[in-house]
């Protein structure tokens, strides 16, 4: 799906970098004074795309420049415009990196080294984490590795990178530190793609049983246990919720149970991350519009994430338990579909009133929520596309999170700064309720259009139990229409970070 590489650390001054393309931020009102020799081996178009406005400095406008004149070990330089020296951070290294790689990717070129500028001992960005920049330039270096056309035919792949490097020089962090740092975030890059490869799947590829099989060979190198429960198996744990889903779909449906128990982990806390997988979502009897219902092949991403970040907690050895739980059906309006009026029954016992048949991601949350408690979870977290109420009230630009207590949330929230993604935290009011009462069932499975995101994270909500809880609504960001400089058009991989972030604050100072 992708070409797997290697992030090698370089502590050489520039010049000596022996590259096909070297990336240099250009910070605002910076002349690149302490790059002695730069303008001298452009042959004089470095101070001459200062002086003209071409590169005006805004966020990621860049420009390559050839170094033919001597003096530089690199062949060409990219000068990439990053804002001011002190709004250097994790974020902005990620782009730097995104954008350095896929640019390199365009060009040809084989070999690209980053130069991270201002992490060294002059503090020119003393309220960032240096090692955090490293791991997040890194992540942002691994994420172009994806070919987002593997189903085209006729069109020959861009070549991938053959080495990547990452230059800071005079960075006073332990040589180990920040080798580590890097290799985490190569790990967490990885494992974004992962996600991005599985949501740009089409329905007729990924299937849940397909689905299940790809979770099973991520899991099969990294010593985590994988399960999968077949319909035959779900129904005898009584999940009617999914089931019920499943029943218009000729396709099986599937439980992927992912548990990662590492020796010397203590017995609790048990982090349990459940993540809708339904491989297409036509809406069922309530069917959806056909205009743009191709992207509904991704309304498994919050699954995807789940077993994604699976793989990477147990690459990285995170010292904590943890388990992940993906429900996975397709949503179809076949002659055995569920219909509205019907009432379904969750493992759990609840009953409740399907009164339209597109509000189906909650429904297999709901037994999934179950599960994860009944395997021992002690604080959970779910992943889901779930309304499109949420992209319209935040746009995609970020994620809803909805979480109890308030603490819990917190946490959530720390750790996605952490990890770039970015989270608004929203309601679970009490009187929203009343939207899901029904007349004839526990629960109806909507409350309407008003409030939409927040009566779906509340029907969740009845799901999980006493356990600190939180839901993430990525139904505006998991999917971009517009590629951008950094990113291609398509599955964004959101959440995976954040889970994994989430793992490493759990197990505390054990985590490496």
């Amino acid at each position: 799906m992708f070409h797997a590489l290697q992030v090698s650390i370089r502590s050489e001054p520039a010049a000596s970098l022996d590259t096909d393309l070297l990336a240099v931020p250009l910070f605002e009102n910076d002349d690149l004074a302490e790059l002695e020799g730069l303008d001298a081996a452009s042959g004089g178009e470095v101070s001459g795309v200062l002086r003209s406005g071409e590169l005006t400095r805004g966020p990621f406008e860049h420009v390559v420049i050839p170094l033919a004149c001597g003096g530089y070990a690199a062949r060409r330089l990219l000068l990439v415009g990053v804002r001011g020296r002190r709004e250097f951070d994790a974020e902005a290294a990620r782009t730097l990196g995104a954008l350095a790689a896929t640019v390199a990717r365009q060009r040809h070129a084989r070999r690209l080294a980053v130069l991270l500028r201002g992490l060294d001992s002059s503090g020119t960005v003393p309220t960032r984490a240096p090692l955090r920049v490293v791991q997040a330039a890194s992540e942002g270096l691994v994420l172009p590795q994806l070919d987002t056309a593997t189903h085209k035919t006729g069109q020959p792949a861009l070549p991938p990178l053959e080495s990547i490097a990452i230059a800071c020089p005079g960075m006073t962090a332990a040589a180990g530190d920040i080798a580590r740092a890097a290799e985490r975030g190569r790990i967490l890059g990885e494992a974004t793609n992962h996600t991005r490869a599985l949501a740009n799947q089409p329905g007729n590829v990924l299937t849940p049983t397909t689905f299940a099989s790809t979770a099973e060979a991520l899991a099969s190198d990294t010593g985590l246990r994988a399960d999968v429960l077949d319909q035959n198996q779900i129904a005898a744990a009584g999940m009617g919720l999914l089931l019920g889903v499943a029943r218009g779909s000729a396709e099986p449906a599937r439980l992927i149970v992912l548990s990662h128990h590492p020796n010397g982990a203590p017995d609790a806390p048990v982090l349990g991350l459940v993540g809708k997988g339904i491989t297409f979502d036509t809406g069922g009897i309530s069917i959806k519009p056909a205009d743009g219902m191709e992207r509904m092949k991704a309304d498994m991403a919050g699954g995807a994430a789940v077993i994604a970040a699976m793989r990477a907690i147990a690459k990285l050895e995170i010292p904590v338990r943890v388990i992940g739980i993906v429900p996975s059906t397709e949503n179809m309006p076949g002659g055995r579909a569920m219909k509205p009026g019907d009432i379904l029954t969750s493992a759990e016992g609840k009953t409740v009133e399907v009164v339209n048949t597109d509000a189906e991601g909650r429904l297999v949350l709901g037994d999934a929520l179950w599960y994860a408690r009944t395997r021992g979870a002690t604080h959970l977290i779910d992943v889901a596309t779930l309304t499109g109420a949420c992209a319209v009230a935040l746009g995609r630009h970020a994620s809803a999170l909805f979480a109890r207590p308030d603490d819990w949330g917190a946490v959530v929230r720390e750790a996605s700064e952490l990890a770039g993604d970015r989270l608004w935290p929203m309601p679970l009011f009490d009187e929203y309720l009343d939207q899901l009462k029904s007349d004839s069932a526990d629960l109806m499975n909507t409350g309407g259009r008003l409030g939409g995101a927040v009566t779906a994270a509340l029907f969740l909500k009845q799901f999980a139990g006493d356990v600190p809880w939180a839901h993430l609504d990525i139904a505006g960001t998991s999917w971009i229409d517009e590629p951008r400089p950094w990113q291609a058009k398509g599955a964004t991989g959101v959440g995976t970070r954040t889970l994994v972030e989430l793992a490493r604050r759990m197990a505390g100072p054990r985590a490496a």
